[in-house]
């Protein structure tokens, strides 16, 4: 029973470590805060004046902390399921 718990727990290790690297993928593929090449051309957001209202896709943004949501809760799910067989043995012989 040890190494299958050991084999859940670093198998939780592993998807976990999978989604840290995902998440931090995302903030390293954003937008430069350099001014873009059409800037000069109406292009760039950023200007003085009117703000520009809804920029970018805000359901892509929303869908994505959605995801990041799903995938959070499912790895806790999978933890809890991996170490509830422990807490139980805890209790019962905390019992007797």
């Amino acid at each position: 029973m040890t190494r299958r718990h050991d084999r859940a727990r670093l198998a939780v290790a592993g998807l976990f470590l999978i989604w840290l690297i995902a998440a931090t993928a995302g903030s390293a593929l954003a937008a430069s805060p350099e001014p873009s090449a059409g800037a000069d051309y109406g292009g760039d957001t950023r200007t003085t004046g009117q703000g520009p209202g809804l920029v970018g896709s805000p359901l892509y943004a929303i869908g994505g902390v959605l995801a990041i949501a799903l995938i959070s809760i499912g790895i806790t799910m999978v933890y809890l399921r991996a170490t509830a067989g422990s807490v139980a043995r805890s209790d019962d012989s905390e019992t007797g």
